[in-house]
């Protein structure tokens, strides 16, 4: 019989496990990844008997290998609050899903577990952006606004951990960055007793996203025009990398009637010019267009947030024109 314990390399998915193996330590194998890396679920060989924790990855795009495993005859406890598809009416099986906007899965944890392990799920909630969900259990908690601050940071560090293209681009592998967490109780603990790990995730976040708003505007609309929009390049950098995904949202959020193309050189090149991994956000103010703008690159996502992963420098131009 074998454990394993797949999450999700983000904040939401570590504080979900740190809850689970406070309340029951387990000898598990850790499988997890970047922020994006969801199909975990094809990482393993389960067989019978053994127990396998699924923790912040959609069920929809796991179900091949969480049938797999339970004809196996393993059990599997899967907690998440993306799109499922169709849970298997099984008995191995213990579903914890739940996908309303005001929720994630160290809240979903959470609630399992009756609250034994709050703080944790507080520092996910802040980390996912569920910042009322956050501050509402903070307050009723009693924390003030200093202790507040330290969780939101570490919950904002942690996640943003988990952006990158590859393990390398990353501060902390999650697998480590779950390890140094597990051994304490309580975040505020682990502020304390690993000042260094503190430092690394929130120093590190805060000047990745100084360098990127401090990149000028490829291209950008007039200021003041009815539909704005800008597109930033960012080079190919490790701090470049890491940041792509989270600058959207902060200029999103500094200028809400405008939307922004962000374009992250990549390593490929065809026929000696670079492509790009585009993160696309929709005005605030205006929140559609971006998913049907990613589609017609190969891309894909909501509304609101979309993203192409391989963008050719033919392509800016065309970008741009369905863009404004």
């Amino acid at each position: 019989m074998a454990d394993y314990d797949l999450f999700n390399g983000d904040a939401d998915g570590i504080c979900s496990l740190v809850q689970l193996r406070l309340a029951e330590p387990r000898n598990s194998t850790l499988t997890t990844g970047i922020k994006r890396d969801i199909k975990l679920m094809g990482h393993i060989r389960p067989e019978a008997g053994d127990r396998i924790t699924v923790l912040d990855v959609s069920m929809e795009k796991n179900q091949k290998g969480l049938h797999a495993a339970l004809e196996a005859g393993a059990t599997v406890f899967y907690a998440d609050h993306h799109q499922s598809g169709d849970i298997p009416d099984h008995p191995a099986l213990s579903a914890h899903i739940n996908t309303a906007s005001n929720t994630c899965t160290a809240l979903i944890v959470d609630y399992y577990l009756k609250g034994k392990y709050r703080d944790w799920a507080i520092v996910a909630a802040y980390g996912d952006n569920i910042t009322q969900v956050a501050e509402e259990l903070a307050n009723q908690a009693g924390y003030n606004t200093a202790q507040k601050l330290m969780l939101e940071q570490l919950g904002v560090g942690m996640n943003y951990n988990g952006y990158g293209a590859s393990l390398d681009d990353l501060f902390y592998h999650p697998a480590e960055l779950f390890r140094i967490a597990v051994q304490y109780d309580s975040p505020f603990d682990m502020i304390e007793t690993r000042q260094d790990v503190y430092r690394t995730l929130t120093v590190g976040y805060q000047e990745d996203m100084d360098k990127g708003l401090s990149i000028v505007p490829y291209r950008e609309t007039h200021p003041g025009e009815e539909k704005g929009a800008a597109m930033i390049m960012l080079p190919n950098e490790q701090w470049a990398r890491r940041i792509s995904g989270v600058l959207g949202n902060e200029l999103a959020n500094q200028n809400p009637d405008r939307a922004h193309a962000i374009l992250t050189e990549r390593e490929e090149q065809v026929d000696g010019k670079p492509t790009y991994l585009v993160s696309i956000r929709a005005a605030k103010n205006n929140l559609v267009g971006a998913d049907t703008i990613a589609v017609k690159f190969g891309g894909g996502g909501r509304k609101g947030a979309a993203g192409i992963d391989r963008l050719l420098e033919t392509e800016i131009d065309t970008l741009w024109a369905e863009f404004t």
